[in-house]
């Protein structure tokens, strides 16, 4: 690969930076046929610091938490260091977690695109893990967190025993995992009740449009209605296979990366961006919980009041 190629320095610091992959040390790149150049790009600098680099590649999958092919999971398992960019989601499956519990570091990037490549890499990393510290603190021992926006959402989200996680970027620690781009803290609720609003970015539709919101009524933390009629047959379609599962509440995020000052479509990118929150629905047995389901679907929210415990608490701003 060309030292100018414009997808070398985002390679760079994704190996780097945030995965510091070693010479004695394996690693093994994922993807599929659409992201094929990105996966090209970080075998390429994975490949110079050491000679057990692996490239492995297989048709896209069809939902997001689908399961990749068994040898792929077998890859990524044996692997001292695994980078999954795909075109759907593998960070909430089995191959992810049995990796992580062997001992591989693992860094997921779902429905990454050359320009999310370039843009969400272009970050420093150390700072997007002391802005996920700061949030952390003010959650960490919350037992329900309520989240309030003037678009509609008045959603609370009961924790029980569960705590937040932090997704720093910094993947240095045998069996530690994060998406890149990176910066969020995220938990599994045990269970939650009220309605959210999705007015920021969503799949399959992107970036929404102004008016275009998305409601989402839940029940003891499950989704009982879906005003979008896609979402809605995708989950009902999840639901054909698990039942109840599908319409799990998963996850509540909140985004700390300060480099992210506008929304783009990418979910990847736009869950983490400074000043949301993002709100899933289906698996999140990846995440601290105990549901497993063939989707996991992230829509963010704009402009919201969180409240841990009754206490807001100050989000990061980009600036």
């Amino acid at each position: 690969m060309s030292t100018d190629d414009p997808l070398r320095e985002p390679a760079e610091t994704a190996i780097t930076q945030c995965m510091a992959l070693e010479s004695d040390e394996s690693c093994v790149i994922v993807t599929d046929d659409k992201r094929d150049p990105i996966g090209q790009a970080l075998y390429a600098v994975a490949s110079e610091i050491t000679d057990d680099a692996l490239l492995v590649r297989y048709p896209p999958g069809e939902t997001h938490g689908g399961e990749p092919p068994e040898p792929v999971a077998a890859a990524m398992a044996a692997s001292d260091v695994s980078l999954a960019p795909t075109t759907k989601s593998i960070t909430h499956t089995r191959a992810r977690v049995e990796a992580t519990r062997a001992g591989a570091r693992v860094a997921t990037l779902p429905g990454i695109t050359e320009e999310v490549f370039r843009t969400g890499l272009d970050a420093d990393y150390e700072s997007i893990a002391a802005h996920c510290e700061a949030v952390l603190e003010q959650v960490a021992d919350a037992t329900e967190v309520r989240v309030e926006t003037a678009r509609g959402t008045d959603i609370t989200f009961d924790l029980g025993d569960r705590s937040f996680l932090s997704d720093t970027g910094i993947v240095h620690e045998p069996g530690a995992s994060s998406n890149l781009p990176a910066g969020e803290v995220f938990v599994s609720p045990v269970s939650a009740d009220g309605r959210f609003v999705v007015d920021g970015t969503m799949a399959p539709h992107g970036l929404l449009a102004e008016g275009q919101d998305l409601t989402f009524e839940v029940e003891d933390g499950l989704v009982t209605h879906i005003s979008d009629e896609t979402i809605r047959e995708t989950v009902e379609t999840a639901a054909e296979e698990v039942g109840d599962a599908a319409y799990n509440l998963a996850e509540l995020g909140i985004g700390t990366n300060v480099a992210v000052t506008d929304l783009i479509g990418s979910v990847l990118l736009d869950e983490k961006a400074a000043g949301t929150v993002h709100i899933a629905i289906g698996d999140d047995s990846g995440i601290g919980g105990d549901v497993e389901a063939p989707i996991h679907l992230d829509g963010i929210v704009r402009d919201p009041a969180v409240f841990a415990d009754g206490v807001e608490v100050d989000l990061p701003r980009a600036p």
